[in-house]
């Protein structure tokens, strides 16, 4: 939010005039008259007596800032307003809280009865809301000091803290940023569960209807391409499945192919379609077809025996093979939910 002064004819208590727009002298009979300077001349904007004034810094204004996030955010001196969240109580400021449209309105459909005015957020239906995301979003009304708290470990949900208050799109961008660095080998497992929770148009089961929305807006589709495109490109490189070992000694512990498969058999089906259909995967040198097809039956194997997300034994996954590509072949990968059993009463 920007601080530029109102023009308006009036600003706190000036009836007629902004603070220094007009600069008069008056003579003796009470008419106006324009300021002269030495030698009766007309002041002009050049320097006096060789004078120059020097460019404006702002740290007053950084000091205006810390001072409003220490005195105001962390200690709520001089609060007007209370905000209840998580069982947690924020004595804030309704001038800097304005800031947000969501918090904005909520100011504005709740009543005041006494001396401060008393806002509730509920959160019960956002879990990817945490209370310490949402203090890092709140404390960035007051200043962008609160961005040095953004960590891998609560970056998403600062994100969604942010989606949810708006009015700060540094802040989201910021930790969407850091959201798509902290995908890792470590972390993909939490961030695959995360990518299947976001409502999506359709399980591929069904006829598609419109998306539900999420708390992350944009964001959502973001990253669950990020999420993908890890999936599909960066893992296989980074494990370097492309160069298995000939021989592996005993106690090794697994390899990267084999690290890879166990991953790519908790990922959600639709997810693993894509993933493995894309020409962009590749598991060998080549990148052949063949290849990503020998990998997707053993992939496939492993998800029949439980491990895989979603439908758990309602589901039959069927590969096929070949003829996809104008001279050539490619991978498809399709599902089929079981039919269940018709049990025949006799008369």
């Amino acid at each position: 939010m920007t601080s530029i002064p109102s023009s308006s004819g009036s600003v706190n208590g000036h009836a007629s005039h902004v603070n220094g727009s007009a600069s008069h002298t008056y003579s003796e009979g009470g008419s106006e008259s324009p300021e002269v300077g030495l030698g009766g001349s007309q002041s002009s904007v050049y320097p006096v007596n060789g004078f120059t004034q020097p460019p404006y810094s702002n740290p007053h204004n950084e000091d205006i800032i810390s001072h409003l996030y220490h005195a105001g955010f962390q200690t709520g001196h001089y609060a007007d307003t209370i905000l209840h969240v998580h069982q947690n109580v924020y004595r804030l400021h309704a001038i800097i809280l304005s800031r947000s449209p969501f918090l904005a309105h909520l100011m504005s459909t709740s009543p005041q009865v006494s001396g401060q005015r008393a806002i509730y957020v509920h959160l019960d239906q956002e879990p990817e809301v945490t209370e310490e995301g949402f203090a890092i979003a709140l404390g960035y009304l007051y200043s962008a000091i609160s961005l040095n708290l953004i960590r891998p470990h609560n970056a998403r949900s600062v994100l969604a803290a942010g989606c949810l208050l708006g009015g700060m799109d540094d802040l989201c961008g910021y930790a969407y940023e850091a959201c798509r660095q902290s995908i890792s080998v470590d972390t993909i497992g939490n961030w695959v569960e995360f990518i299947d929770s976001i409502p999506s148009s359709s399980d591929g089961t069904t006829t598609p209807d419109l998306p539900k929305p999420t708390i992350f807006g944009l964001y959502a589709q973001r990253l669950k391409d990020d999420v993908l495109h890890f999936l599909v490109s960066t893992l296989p490189e980074f494990l370097d499945v492309h160069h298995a070992p000939l021989d592996r000694l005993p106690g090794a512990g697994p390899s990267g192919r084999d690290v890879l498969l166990q991953i790519y058999s908790r990922v959600p089906f639709e997810m693993f379609k894509t993933a493995v259909e894309s020409p962009s995967f590749r598991v060998d040198l080549t990148g052949s077809d063949q290849a990503r097809f020998k990998f997707a039956k053993e992939a496939i194997e492993l998800r029949k025996r439980g491990i895989a997300r979603g439908s758990g034994a309602e589901e039959t996954v069927v590969l096929a093979f070949g003829g996809g590509n104008a001279g050539g072949s490619s991978v498809h990968i399709t599902r089929k939910m079981r039919k269940r059993p018709l049990w025949k009463v006799n008369a």
